[in-house]
């Protein structure tokens, strides 16, 4: 219901863009005319969908509860393509106005539009941000780049928005002698700004102040694997729940500039949250530098991959850093009193960790699966071999949690097995 909500006041402003624009539209005859009319309704929706994408990652409360950050995230990936393809649809069709009227060539027509329209320096520059920021998110690419390079190239749509808006102000033909449209114009991107900044820089900060996070400890578990503790001085406030995962900043060089999505990996007590990361030779793989006492902010938590107290038993499938979050989902349980079995998924065996945590839960039987699939023959998580050591899989409730292969090929296998109530937890937030 909530979400058919949001996605219907989306529909209502895209709406609201068209009646927009139709006043100032000149739509004739003429080739040029026409192509200009349409290009500028272009240009307008895509900067609409641009706030549209800022609000939907702004962690603006109403909609972390009515969707969920992870489904938000999606959906920002989605609109980002469509704006994507009206930002050029807008320059190749303003580009063919200007060659139809003019008669040059298309580089021509392009540096033509420098003659008729102002500010179209900072429109190149902003749209060729944005056009990277694009670049570095497609699939392929990105899991080539360390997540610093792409979480800093997104930082710069931030001046690309702004760039292209001077732009749309000054040239656009909806707002130029138009005091009205240009207020609404204005207010728009005044919102989204305030929304950005009070919840992704402000709340943040409050409640640093109010929880004085820092660093406890920091205990390496396995040569690629490190768990970092994290304390807060009201405990009474500290509402988050294992299975979920937070947005931490370091306050110490090499950490001060990126925040990244870690999951929860214990059942938060006292006041302290664990984190448990694998070394994957970037931000992740200095945490075991950090000290003790370093100070941290934190944004969340998120997420609906968590426990709820309902009856019935559960199998836990954890891949590689998974475990973390597996972790923690498996103490919960047990303490609801739930029979639990744990599916531990790993190519070494020196990356299994948490031994001695699992040894204090006689509740909870876990399994490790240790080897390649060239090594062993088979497929660890195929279903015959999760049928043969979980013979009752398809009347358990199953939490998966690892890498986005070993989560397919772990969704088919529970589907033949035909376990029904599934939830999956990608570790790929970025």
């Amino acid at each position: 219901m909530k979400r058919g909500l949001v996605t219907l006041l989306v529909g209502a402003g895209g709406l609201a863009v068209v009646a927009l624009w139709w006043p100032s539209a000149v739509v004739t005859a003429s080739g040029s005319a026409l192509t200009t009319a349409v290009a500028e309704l272009a240009g307008m929706i895509a900067s609409y969908l641009v706030c549209v994408q800022l609000l939907l990652i702004a962690r603006v409360p109403w909609l972390e509860r009515a969707i969920g950050l992870d489904r938000l995230v999606a959906w920002h990936r989605v609109v980002g393509t469509s704006t994507l393809l009206l930002v050029l649809a807008h320059v190749s069709l303003m580009t063919l106005s200007q060659w139809i009227s003019g008669g040059r060539g298309p580089v021509g027509a392009y540096l033509g539009l420098f003659d008729l329209y102002p500010d179209m320096l900072t429109a190149t520059i902003g749209t060729g941000l944005v056009l990277l920021a694009g670049l570095v998110s497609a699939q392929a690419l990105r899991r080539l780049l360390p997540y610093e390079v792409w979480y800093w190239t997104h930082v710069t749509t931030y001046v690309a928005i702004f760039l292209t808006f001077l732009h749309q102000i000054s040239a656009g033909p909806v707002f130029a002698g138009h005091p009205l449209a240009r207020a609404v114009w204005i207010s728009m991107y005044a919102a989204t700004a305030a929304c950005v900044l009070v919840w992704r820089v402000a709340t943040p900060l409050l409640r640093f102040a109010e929880h004085r996070f820092e660093v406890a400890a920091v205990v390496p578990e396995s040569p690629r694997m490190t768990s970092v503790w994290i304390r807060s001085r009201r405990p009474e406030l500290l509402d988050a729940k294992p299975g979920q995962f937070m947005l931490f900043r370091f306050l110490e060089w090499g950490h001060l500039l990126t925040a990244h999505p870690y999951s929860i990996s214990n059942v938060p007590a006292d006041g302290l949250v664990r984190i448990t990361v694998a070394d994957l030779g970037d931000h992740s793989g200095r945490l075991r530098e950090l000290r003790p006492g370093t100070k941290v902010l934190l944004e969340g938590p998120f997420g609906g991959f968590v426990g709820r107290r309902r009856g019935g038993s559960v199998l836990l499938v954890a891949g590689g850093a998974g475990i973390g979050p597996i972790r923690g989902l498996a103490e919960q349980f047990a303490r609801m009193g739930r029979s639990v079995v744990v599916l531990y998924r790993v190519s070494r065996p020196e990356d299994l960790v948490f031994y001695g945590e699992f040894a204090q839960l006689p509740e909870v039987r876990v399994i490790t699966l240790v080897g390649r699939r060239d090594e062993l023959g088979f497929d660890p998580l195929d279903p015959e071999s999760i049928g043969y050591h979980v013979p009752d899989a398809a009347q358990r409730e199953a939490f998966v949690c690892g890498p986005p292969a070993m989560i397919e090929r772990t969704a088919e296998s529970l589907g033949a097995l035909g376990v029904r109530r599934v939830q999956f937890e990608e570790l790929s937030f970025a």
